[in-house]
């Protein structure tokens, strides 16, 4: 079993920044990626950016220019959010994929407001 120690997010400003970091208490054998989903309140849970082990990357087209996702280490991943919109307001949740078993974090709370 993963689990995982979210960090980050808080309340926001329009056009403002905020970081958001994700730590796993283990990595799976085998391949695997780390990424970031967001639910907002009525909506489904959405992919908001990925990152292998290799470090490639994969992003919603919704944050493609404003989101940065990056890996410390095998350990950790963590989402740089610029320009935040009130659309971004959502539960950030981490999550790790090896193969067909989903590990999720605890989520964190993004909320962009003026």
């Amino acid at each position: 079993q993963v689990t995982f120690v979210q960090s980050g997010g808080g309340l926001v400003q329009p056009g403002g920044s905020l970081r958001l970091s994700c730590r796993a208490s283990t990595i799976p054998n085998g391949d695997f990626e780390m990424g970031w989903y967001r639910q907002a309140p009525g909506q489904q849970r959405e992919l908001v950016a990925t990152i292998t082990t290799s470090r490639q990357t994969n992003y919603a087209d919704s944050v493609k220019g404003r989101f940065i996702i990056s890996r410390d280490n095998s350990l950790s991943v963590n989402l740089l959010m610029n320009n935040l919109q009130p659309n971004d307001t959502a539960l950030y949740y981490c999550n790790m994929q090896a193969g067909s078993r989903a590990f999720w974090g605890q989520g964190t709370q993004v909320t962009v407001s003026s």
